[in-house]
């Protein structure tokens, strides 16, 4: 049972750093539970405002509705009270449903609705498709602007007048024109997140479009080092965030950008690197070389980004 109310739960998020945990997969590309508790049990135990289970670092395309369930709930189950955990809800509009009602069975707080499955739609569509998953569930839903759900300011007000539940718009592509037409239209009836990949790079500047908070996949692996760096865009200390971005964030990038889908498979190998197990990914989805994965790990020591308690946090 969730224990936050939508505005509750809104007003928590949108001041705190927010992460995407990943899912830890056995060899034989099962769900691994057992690591993947141990890693949020860890994840928790830092000063996070909230944790986002089954999404994209957590490789939620990749479940089926059943492992969907049984990660949101071993998430729910291993966070601290404190840090409240979110489900997702992808592909078709009966999917999300279901994803989002088995979410909220299992206790989450909310949902992250992602993009629907790839066919293109025009905002009457999607506006029919995002107010049915929201319906469909009495917790908190954030949407995600990205890939074929791009919602438009008319959009996201419409939603936010028939359903209270609807609490955060993340944004996916730093369109700063469409940005500031959305937070225009819709003030602090929501809270914005900053959700494009290594988020890090683009905080500060978003900050100033109304984006207070943002979705950290590095914290995985280097937690302090992330919460550091988002305290540092909160004060807006922009000496600071250039000093990490050119100490860690922006090489941490050059690596990533050596192979497509490597913004999941980099924060598995930043895992291994400072001692946790993550496993393997998942196809289409593949793992990082070992010059990549010697090059993160060389990263990591020079950048002193490694994490103070790699081991569980009790």
């Amino acid at each position: 049972m969730a224990h936050y109310t939508p505005l509750e739960l809104a007003a928590r998020l949108k001041d705190g750093l927010l992460s995407f945990p990943v899912t830890p997969f056995a060899k034989d590309l099962s769900v691994d539970e057992a690591a993947l508790r141990e890693h949020v049990a860890w994840q928790s135990g830092h000063d996070v405002a909230g944790l986002f289970a089954a999404g994209g670092t957590g490789e939620g395309f990749s479940l089926t509705n059943e492992e969907h369930a049984q990660v949101v709930r071993a998430a729910v189950e291993s966070s601290r009270p404190e840090v409240p955990v979110l489900g997702s809800a992808g592909g078709s509009t009966q999917q999300a449903i279901a994803q989002a009602r088995s979410s909220e069975e299992a206790g989450a707080e909310g949902i992250l609705l992602l993009p629907p499955y790839l066919t293109e739609c025009d905002q009457q569509g999607l506006l029919e498709h995002a107010s049915a998953v929201i319906g469909s569930t009495r917790t908190a839903v954030i949407v995600y602007n990205r890939a074929n759900a791009i919602y438009s300011a008319e959009t996201v007000a419409e939603l936010a007048r028939r359903h209270e539940n609807f609490i955060g718009f993340k944004d996916a592509i730093g369109d700063i024109e469409h940005l500031s037409k959305v937070y225009a239209r819709n003030g602090d009836r929501m809270f914005y997140l900053g959700g494009l990949p290594t988020a890090e790079t683009y905080a500060l500047p978003l900050l100033q479009l109304g984006m207070s908070t943002y979705s950290s996949a590095m914290f995985n692996f280097v937690p302090e080092f992330a919460l550091e760096f988002y305290g540092d865009v909160r004060r807006q200390d922009r000496e600071a965030v250039t000093e990490k971005l050119n100490r860690f964030v922006l090489p941490y990038l050059d690596i990533r950008d050596r192979g497509k889908g490597f913004g999941v498979s980099i924060v598995k190998a930043g895992l291994q690197a400072v001692g946790r197990q993550a496993g393997v990914v998942r196809p289409p989805l593949h793992d990082l070389s070992e010059q990549d994965r010697s090059d993160l790990s060389a990263l990591i020591e020079r950048a002193g980004a490694r994490p103070a308690s790699p081991a569980l946090v009790a």
